[in-house]
């Protein structure tokens, strides 16, 4: 289902943005509207203005994650010392850094002032608060043990915050081979190039063809250097206009899952996601059904996202989740018949806990094995790469020595 950004009015006079899903533009503008809302703005989710970054619409969705951890940090510690709700967001307001994020909790507190509950009011920002948070809170209102489903939820974003971590140091440093290598190869073909080039014809020197192949190819390149620019940023800006409509967003996490290496490490971080987003909504009292929609709406691949859709459904008409997600083929098999066993024992969030850490030890090993054949493997391409133009810009110096020899 598409997916459309909105910023609209209350009927207080405060605005809000968000994100809604609809079948079309007209079927989310009434949706708003019948809760109330004054719709100033609604554009597809894939829109141009969004990618070209115009205005609002461009921004990074809400705050980063370290900053909503500091966040929610405070909100507990605030809650634990028995604070009245509305003096705790004064002062979560005054520690807010970010200005956008400063109006938001300001309109939160005035919704909170008018009688709405917590997750009600927050729930009404989803830019800055998520589903799983709304939902952890909601929990916890209801089962009057707001400061545990606050440290609970905590403990679930730093988790999430190790795993991010792990991923980004272990491409890290093969990204700066590959942009390393990039730069230096580009120097000899850009600059050293042309001054040897230069130097053969004026010494009118008998320049092989490998190398006289070269030096065309990078006079082409110099020559034609701002439309093969252009067509380089218009390919960029396609690509990313594609991957933030839905269909393009759910090939593209479908195609990735599939990829040599690499597909292995998104299934078993997306597992790890979806176990550990699980674990804490049911561990909070949520229904499984619920729980579910909520997980939905945290996941980051939106293929997996449609499949598991699919399989809320069939657990809603009384299937087990261990089979329903078989249906998403997504997840390992192992996980899977973990999940079977939980349900069969009635301990199906402490069966989820072990299936992320049991995929979190995997993970780490996987990613140690990838960086260790990885850095010599591209270390030796950059080789080859850089020996093999510097051998062809020296070939005629070569055949030189040959003759006079």
């Amino acid at each position: 289902m598409p997916s459309y950004l909105y910023r609209a009015a209350r009927a207080d006079g405060t605005t809000l943005e968000g994100q809604a899903e609809g079948d079309d533009e007209q079927a989310v503008r009434a949706e708003l509207e019948r809760q109330g809302f004054l719709v100033f703005r609604l554009r597809p989710l894939g829109a141009w203005p969004m990618l070209l970054g115009a205005g609002q619409w461009g921004r990074k969705r809400g705050i980063p994650l370290q900053e909503f951890l500091v966040f929610n940090q405070e909100l507990l510690a605030l809650v634990k010392a028995g604070l009245p709700i509305l003096r705790i967001f004064d002062l979560l307001i005054e520690r807010a850094r970010r200005p956008a994020f400063q109006a938001v909790l300001r309109a939160v507190r005035q919704d909170i002032r008018g009688g709405t509950a917590v997750s009600d009011a927050l729930a009404r920002h989803p830019l800055f608060f998520p589903e799983l948070c709304i939902a952890s809170l909601k929990a916890g209102e209801q089962a009057g043990n707001l400061p545990e489903v606050l440290q609970r939820y905590i403990v679930y974003l730093k988790l999430i915050m190790g795993l991010r971590q792990k991923m980004t140091k272990a491409l890290a440093y093969p990204a700066f081979l590959v942009i390393a290598g990039a730069a230096v190869v580009g120097f000899l073909l850009t600059y050293v190039m042309p001054t040897f080039s230069a130097i053969y014809g004026e010494a009118g020197t008998n320049v092989p063809e490998t190398t006289r192949a070269l030096i065309t190819l990078v006079e082409a390149i110099q020559s034609h250097l701002l439309w093969i620019g252009l067509a380089i940023v218009a390919l960029v800006l396609a690509f990313r206009w594609w991957v933030r409509t839905g269909t393009g967003r759910a090939l593209w996490d479908r195609t990735t899952l599939t990829l040599p290496l690499i597909g292995d490490v998104l299934v078993k971080h997306q597992t790890i996601q979806f176990a550990r987003t699980l674990a804490t909504v049911l561990a909070g009292g949520t229904p499984l059904v619920s729980a579910l929609q909520t997980v939905r709406g945290a996941l980051t691949n939106r293929f997996l996202a449609a499949g598991l859709a699919t399989a809320t459904e069939r657990v809603r008409e009384g299937t087990t989740l261990s089979a329903a997600l078989e249906g998403v083929k997504v997840f390992p098999r192992m996980a899977l018949e973990m999940l079977a066993v939980g349900e069969e024992t009635g301990s199906l969030d402490a069966m989820l806990r072990d299936v992320a850490e049991l995929y979190e030890g995997d993970l780490d090993q996987r990613l140690s094995q990838l960086t260790t054949w990885i850095e010599p493997v591209l270390l030796l391409v950059m080789g080859l790469v850089v020996g093999a133009i510097v051998i062809i810009m020296y070939l005629p110096v070569f055949e030189m020595a040959g003759t006079v020899k």
